[in-house]
């Protein structure tokens, strides 16, 4: 999820404390170092990976996905099965925190030589998208006036939890241009690779141009809200190094 060459390891759980603490002896010498839970999410928002919850609701709440969803929150852990959204997006309906595989950038993963529910829907979306996914740079002028707000007397925005919220919510914010909705952003985190505030977005194709300027609405809806400049951005923003050599 780094974007860096890495790898999994399978094996006897009973041996996984002992291979891992093998493993953390063997790199001494290179400068190993444990990164931290809290941090290790930022990887999925600078290479790029959107995630579960995170940036999209599963498509498991309509009534004919019951059983389904019954079983799926059966399966997975907590924090991916609690479905709590926030932020300054207001939906409608649930499935307008649903995403399609187009949207979120997995187009080339979407195969049309056999027969599957949906296949129409995406052939015509992949041919013709409405959205792509983009990463957002923050203008840190307007996100240090969050933090600043801290220390005034008026009631303060919206926390802005660092390096980024913690699992188990989707935190969605409203994306515009000159006023318009154009897109929304989740994944929000404090990048200190970069030294910079990041988001993704799912943008309007018309809007995704490379270095257009957008807004974002921070603050959930009835607190006091902040027009926060951003700047579109590739997506992944950092490079990614998975096929290197070295």
């Amino acid at each position: 999820m780094a974007g860096e060459l890495g790898f999994e390891l399978q094996g006897d759980i009973n041996k996984s404390q002992e291979v891992y603490d093998a493993i953390l002896e063997a790199g001494q010498e290179f400068g190993i170092r444990k990164l931290g839970g809290r941090a290790a999410f930022i990887n999925h928002l600078e290479a790029c990976f959107p995630t579960i919850v995170t940036d999209y609701l599963p498509a498991i709440f309509e009534p004919e996905m019951a059983g389904y969803l019954e079983e799926f929150r059966s399966a997975m852990p907590a924090f991916a099965s609690t479905f709590n959204v926030a932020g300054s997006f207001e939906g409608q309906k649930v499935s307008d925190w649903y995403r399609s595989p187009v949207e979120l950038g997995w187009a080339n993963r979407i195969h049309l030589g056999h027969d599957f529910i949906g296949r129409d829907a995406l052939a015509e979306e992949k041919a013709n998208p409405r959205r792509v996914i983009r990463t957002l740079v923050w203008n840190p002028e307007d996100v240090i006036k969050v933090f600043a707000s801290l220390f005034g007397k008026e009631t303060p925005y919206d926390w802005m939890e660092i390096p980024r919220d913690q699992r188990g919510f989707m935190y969605c914010d409203r994306v515009l241009k000159n006023g318009k909705d154009v897109g929304t952003t989740t994944s929000r985190g404090y990048s200190y690779f970069f030294r910079e505030m990041l988001s993704l977005c799912t943008i309007d194709v018309a809007e995704a141009e490379i270095g257009n300027e957008v807004e974002v609405v921070w603050g959930n809806p009835g607190h006091p809200q902040i027009n926060i400049r951003a700047t579109v951005q590739p997506a992944p923003y950092k490079q990614d190094n998975r096929r290197a050599s070295y």
